[in-house]
């Protein structure tokens, strides 16, 4: 089967998440990366090219000169999809615009800087009919599919208390005024948004909670606060949800946890047992009981009583542990599932866990947190 040529946005020279982005196109040997303007400086998209091993003339000095040049290209070589990686600010122009212009979108989160641009692009992905998903990489793991199929199936019973709570310890000083160039956007209010915090890891926690529960929050008391003197965007928050079926959670996502690294983890309970699941140990799945007693049930591609889809994202036996990348990796091989369903024909597939859908949904929670902030943590009801 013909690879599916790639494009990037964003992820050049010093720039985290291209890297990662490309090595996991690269794990499963069905993408090839073809383009690039990997940023908005020319000699450094041109650097990055130029290590990449790309020709010149598919180096680009500006996204929107690589749309317009690679849609003069020939359908065979061309690329067919866009992976977008810059700062946030950048997401919702040229995710519509790729759109627009007949390619398929893979988008960092969050999907836009703001709800109103979510919806505006959820309007252009049904219009062009193109495939679009975003990279929420925790449902990636093997265990966080493993346990929302045993709670859809009503392994736990209803659910009745979810508590998610992702920290960090990276901003708990004030790294973007020592040029650091990750905390200089992320916490700039033109580049990142309204949310701080929030919107780098809390979306992510609230996700995760949605994915896995299958439920959705219909509305959430938050209390977002700044810890360091001068940052304009939030560094932590905490918030009281409530989801549709009744049941109560918490959401803590912080990034002035001092000495944290990246401590994502989520518990859910329900009436007849609950799930515990954490990024620290992400190749184990705690299945608790009325029994009191506790079952760790762990990934590998050979252990047989994983549901199909968990164990279809196995890449290893057991004790062979998997992580980030191949996390990564599972998104992108499941966007490129849902590319070669259109591209034959047969629509859009819902393969990509994340899809337009969950980036408006994101983008609500991000709004009503920081809304209820702003009015001191009056509740404030999502979109459904």
């Amino acid at each position: 089967m013909m690879r599916l040529k790639m494009g990037m946005a964003g992820g050049g020279e010093g720039a985290f998440i291209g890297a990662i982005h490309r090595a996991a196109a690269r794990l499963d040997g069905e993408i090839d990366l073809v383009c690039g303007a990997f940023s908005s400086d020319s000699e450094v998209s041109r650097r990055t090219g130029e290590r990449l091993g790309l020709p010149p003339t598919r180096v680009y000095a500006s996204w929107q000169d690589m749309l317009a040049r690679e849609g003069m290209l020939p359908p065979g070589e061309r690329m067919e999809f866009l992976s977008i990686v810059t700062p946030n600010d950048l997401h919702f122009p040229i995710a519509a615009r790729a759109l627009e212009s007949g390619f398929h979108v893979l988008c960092d989160k969050p999907a836009t800087k703001t709800l109103a641009e979510a919806r505006l692009l959820a309007e252009t992905v049904e219009r062009t009919k193109g495939c679009y998903a975003l990279t929420h990489t925790y449902l990636g793991y093997p265990m966080v599919v493993e346990a929302r199929a045993r709670i859809v199936a009503g392994a736990i019973g209803v659910v009745r208390e979810v508590s998610v709570e992702y920290r960090q310890g990276w901003l708990s000083a004030s790294a973007e005024s020592s040029g650091n160039r990750q905390a200089q956007w992320r916490t700039d209010p033109q580049r990142a948004g309204a949310a701080g915090s929030v919107g780098d890891i809390g979306v992510h926690a609230f996700n995760l909670a949605e994915y896995m529960t299958g439920r959705q929050v219909t509305r959430l008391c938050a209390d977002p606060g700044i810890a360091v003197p001068g940052r304009k965007l939030d560094d932590h928050a905490a918030a009281f949800l409530r989801f549709d079926n009744g049941a109560h959670g918490t959401l803590a996502a912080s990034q002035i946890c001092t000495g944290e690294e990246n401590d994502l983890t989520i518990r859910i309970y329900g009436e007849t047992g609950g799930v515990v699941w954490s990024h620290r140990d992400p190749n184990s799945l705690q299945l608790l009981s009325t029994a009191g007693t506790v079952q760790t049930l762990r990934a590998g591609n050979n252990v047989t009583q994983l549901h199909p889809a968990a164990r279809n994202m196995c890449r290893t036996p057991a004790g062979h542990p998997e992580g980030y990348i191949e996390a990564f990796a599972n998104l992108y091989r499941s966007f490129v599932a849902d590319v070669r369903a259109h591209g034959s024909g047969g629509g859009l597939t819902s393969e990509s866990p994340a899809p337009i859908a969950a980036a408006v949904r994101g983008m609500s929670f991000m709004d009503a947190m920081v809304r209820s902030g702003a009015a001191d943590q009056r509740w404030i009801a999502l979109e459904s």
